[in-house]
């Protein structure tokens, strides 16, 4: 099949059910999107032993699809763009650092990214950062990523996380991202 979809993905220690994830699903399923937002597993501890099979195995992933990660789950996309054969549509990081998730929970360091491959899998990409989020996932990391991929980078002035239990930030809706999600014709 080959409709138009999104893939919604979550960052450490969230649900598909936190923040703005709810919002954005039900808005794109408004727009005749199919939309999947899985829990991803171990989610306390994320790894790409544990994440890229799962998705990439359960997730259907065409040059149709939208992906849309936060925080961790943007780090996800990086990977999945290394790691399929298609363009995607649109691939939008909110709050992404430019590091690879570690492969296991047990590893310290950070896997090194293929950035040419990354970008070879997207035919727009977007970066949605804060200048003061206290992840440290903000406007730099997002300018990293930017400048190894091309694409858009936005900044968000004050944002914070956009989406945190330990910050307080409940960013129950996002229109504004809403808005970044490519119409089709």
């Amino acid at each position: 099949m080959n409709t138009k979809n999104a893939i919604i993905l979550h960052g450490t220690g969230d649900s598909p059910e936190d923040y703005w994830f709810p919002y954005i699903k039900s808005n794109l399923e408004s727009r005749g999107f199919s939309v999947w937002a899985p829990a991803l597993p171990n989610a306390a501890k994320p790894n790409l032993q544990d994440w890229l099979p799962f998705v990439l195995e359960n997730g259907e992933i065409t040059e149709n699809t939208i992906l849309i990660g936060h925080s961790a789950g943007a780090q996800l996309i990086l990977s999945i763009l290394e790691n399929i054969d298609c363009r995607v549509k649109q691939a939008i990081l909110v709050s992404g650092y430019a590091r690879a998730l570690v492969k296991t929970e047990h590893d310290k360091e950070n896997n090194e990214l293929d950035w040419n491959k990354a970008k070879e899998h997207a035919q727009n990409i977007i970066f949605v950062n804060s200048d003061n989020d206290p992840w440290e996932c903000d406007d730099k990391q997002g300018r990293i990523m930017f400048d190894h991929l091309g694409g858009t980078q936005i900044i968000r002035h004050g944002e914070g996380h956009m989406g945190s239990g330990t910050f307080k930030q409940p960013y129950k809706e996002f229109p504004f991202l809403a808005s970044l999600i490519k119409m089709y014709e």
